[in-house]
């Protein structure tokens, strides 16, 4: 975490110290422009943040949020109000071709090359490469009718040319798919490895790919026009095709010099050893390209691109993304917020516009719908699958935004112009994915014969219990380590992880008890032999484990009287959940009773299951203690969140106690088992409290279930 603290301070000093030079010959002082820089980007910190967590909960994608905040918070809403300080706003209008300061908008620069260089690392090549025939037909089918849709509404609705360069932008923007919306649908769905689902992730990549390298292409033909000298000004086809050819040679060219020597650049690479180290170094050949790339008249964009594409299969690409993150969290919704401050609401919400706006938005899912799903009934996909391929290629996002913002920069697009891209971006992530999720719900498989399996094999095993796949799995990937692997967690809470080495590559599944390893055919023996040795490790040193421990010992110890215990830990406590009756009975049925009391906190999701797992638990070892204390407790999926129940059993009942002594206070402790929260804290610091005789005999006292929870709340001095 210091590093990454370190890294973005850093970062953040080069940046100020860069941009400052823009003010050297500046009026204001260079001190005022950088205090006002650093108090803006802490504003939009906390505004993307606010404006992605709301969204998210309408089931709206988080990047909408932060585009959304940057509209609200911008100089043409928010921003622009004077206050104390700020005579024109914390955000005022700039009077260049940009709504904001060249200093903000250098960060979003920085943060869309960030974004494509991070897109580029996740791309799956293999993918790509498996159904590039597929996916490339129907991308192509999608830019060219998304291209010349959005032109064509350019030219009817704005009365120029197709060659005009607004006309041109219009089709350049329409192109690009948001294959990250996309990918999460399918995820949640079960469907990335479907037929539909790897066509349309390939057929987005090439959908980006080919819009990004229009885009160059676009910028070559504007700037012929903006500079006739030495011409007419006037495009024939062999020019536009030099451009073009221009264009792709420059791209195909690095691409293919970065994937040849991949390996020897992540092998540069890791010269710097420490993984940090080498992440960042990766991230600065991709602005050290993305540079090199706008010098050739090419965008930044692109260079940023290839750089990731080219590091994407080597086995520290995983490695990277990891370590690059908390750069993308911070610049990445940076970058979205200021494309949002650029919209000018006015103008946005003229009826013009919006007219203008909902016909572009009209022709832009139209074109995806109509261009990628005839190609893909032609590739062995019947209509079923030819919808869902073409709702999966609906949403626009990063890309689109990106090209957006390089159009208005070059004062190609006008703030009206803009404010229609913006909307189309909003409209199409908002309709793509309940288009998606309707397609995908309509039964029968999307291709005319059965789809054939994919190559990758996978081996399972189930340990009986979460905690001991957790410990398989923690184990196993450190061996990965020391094998060698880069190792990522992919989602702690998904249970998902890869291991890369070379050519090797392994996907890590935790679903509960159960583990699951995708692998290449001839990587599974090598995955059984993993799996064997950890297992014979682990049960070795149970085995040590339980000859070295004492149970008794270890029960005593849940009691200390020095345990630490505070106010907030008691408030877990609710009358609600704390009965002054319980009835005695065997174990199992006072735990079942205690459950049932549990319930009053509205946490309880499944009843049987919260009773299996702290019985589950119970069974391993007594959580009977002495002078008539028991605490059973577990960690289940039956439940929201951690929850507390107090049972007084006046009579006694026997619960396997230390002392031999009936249990007369029973404190039931359950918590969700992903989920974190103060599980173990709170066991020992009731189990503290309670070591006070006196406390236990006012609590055996109470009348009321207020009375008894304040007895145990009181108890913290």
């Amino acid at each position: 975490m210091k590093r990454k603290a370190l890294l973005i301070l850093a970062i953040l000093t080069f940046l100020s110290i860069a941009t400052g030079a823009i003010f050297a010959e500046d009026s204001e002082p260079v001190t005022e422009v950088m205090s006002t820089l650093v108090l803006q980007i802490g504003i939009i910190i906390f505004a993307v943040r606010v404006g992605g967590r709301i969204v998210k909960k309408f089931g709206i994608p988080p990047v909408l949020g932060e585009l959304l905040a940057g509209v609200a918070i911008g100089p043409f809403a928010l921003g622009g109000i004077p206050f104390a300080a700020f005579p024109s706003g914390l955000f005022p209008l700039h009077a260049g071709s940009l709504a904001v300061g060249p200093e903000l908008y250098g960060f979003a620069t920085v943060a869309s090359i960030i974004l494509l260089f991070a897109s580029g690392l996740e791309t799956d090549i293999a993918l790509f490469l498996r159904y590039s025939v597929a996916g490339g037909i129907v991308g192509i089918g999608g830019v060219i009718a998304s291209f010349g849709l959005g032109a064509l509404s350019g030219v009817l609705l704005l009365g120029v040319g197709f060659m005009d360069p607004q006309a041109l932008f219009l089709g350049i923007l329409s192109t690009a798919t948001s294959v990250g919306i996309t990918a999460r649908i399918l995820s949640d769905k079960k469907k990335m490895d479907s037929p539909e689902g790897v066509t349309i992730l390939a057929a987005a990549v090439f959908d980006d790919v080919l819009g990004i390298v229009m885009l160059a292409v676009v910028l070559g033909i504007v700037a012929v026009l903006a500079n006739p000298a030495g011409g007419s000004g006037v495009l024939s086809l062999s020019s536009i095709g030099a451009i073009a050819g221009r264009a792709f040679g420059i791209w195909l060219g690095f691409t293919a010099l970065g994937l040849v020597f991949s390996r020897k650049i992540a092998s540069f690479l890791k010269f710097f050893r420490h993984s940090y180290d080498f992440s960042i170094c990766a991230l600065g050949i991709g602005l050290i390209l993305a540079g090199i790339f706008e010098k050739e008249g090419l965008a930044m964009i692109i260079g940023a691109y290839v750089t990731g594409l080219s590091l994407s299969k080597t086995d520290i690409a995983t490695v990277i993304q990891e370590r690059i993150h908390g750069l993308y969290e911070f610049f990445v919704p940076l970058f979205f917020a200021v494309m949002g401050m650029l919209v000018n609401v006015g103008e946005l919400m003229s009826p013009s516009v919006l007219a203008f706006g909902l016909i572009y938005t009209a022709f832009a899912i139209v074109a995806k719908i109509v261009g990628c799903g005839l190609p893909a009934l032609a590739l062995g996909f019947n209509a079923k699958g030819a919808a869902r391929i073409g709702a999966g290629m609906v949403p626009r996002g990063e890309v689109a935004l990106i090209i957006a913002g390089i159009g208005i920069t070059a004062g190609i697009l006008n703030e009206q112009l803009f404010g229609i891209v913006i909307l189309m971006t909003l409209l199409t992530t908002l309709i793509g994915p309940p288009l998606l999720n309707a397609t995908l719900g309509m039964r029968g498989r999307g291709t005319r014969k059965e789809a054939k399996g994919s190559d990758m094999e996978s081996v399972s095993w189930d340990f009986g219990s979460d905690e001991i796949a957790d410990l398989v799995v923690d184990t196993l990937l450190k061996n990965l380590k020391a094998e060698g692997f880069y190792v990522q967690m992919m989602n702690i809470d998904d249970g998902l992880s890869q291991a890369r080495k070379d050519t090797v590559a392994l996907s890590i599944t935790e679903e509960e008890n159960r583990v699951t390893i995708e692998a290449a055919p001839e990587d599974i023996p090598f995955v059984r032999v993993s799996v064997h040795e950890v297992i014979v490790a682990l049960n070795t040193r149970i085995e040590e484990l339980k000859a070295a421990s004492d149970p008794d010992d270890l029960r005593r110890a849940m009691s200390s009287p020095t345990a630490r215990a505070d106010r907030d830990l008691l408030s877990l406590i609710s009358p609600r959940c704390v009965t002054l009756s319980l009835a005695p009975g065997s174990k199992e049925a006072v735990i079942e009773r205690m459950v049932n009391i549990l319930c009053n906190s509205g946490k309880v999701t499944d009843h049987d299951q919260v009773i299996q797992d702290v019985l589950l638990r119970e069974r391993t070892m007594s959580t009977g203690l002495q002078r008539g204390i028991a605490l059973p407790h577990g960690k289940s999926d039956g439940i929201t969140e951690m929850a507390v129940a107090v049972g007084l059993c006046r009579e006694g009942t026997d619960f396997d106690a230390l002392d031999g002594e009936a249990t007369r206070v029973v404190i039931l402790v359950v918590s969700p088992k992903r989920v974190s929260g103060p599980h173990m804290q709170f066991l020992a610091a009731i189990g503290g409290i309670l070591k006070d005789e006196d406390i236990v005999a006012r609590l055996m006292e109470a009348k009321t279930g207020e009375e008894a929870a304040g007895i145990l709340a009181g108890s913290v001095r």
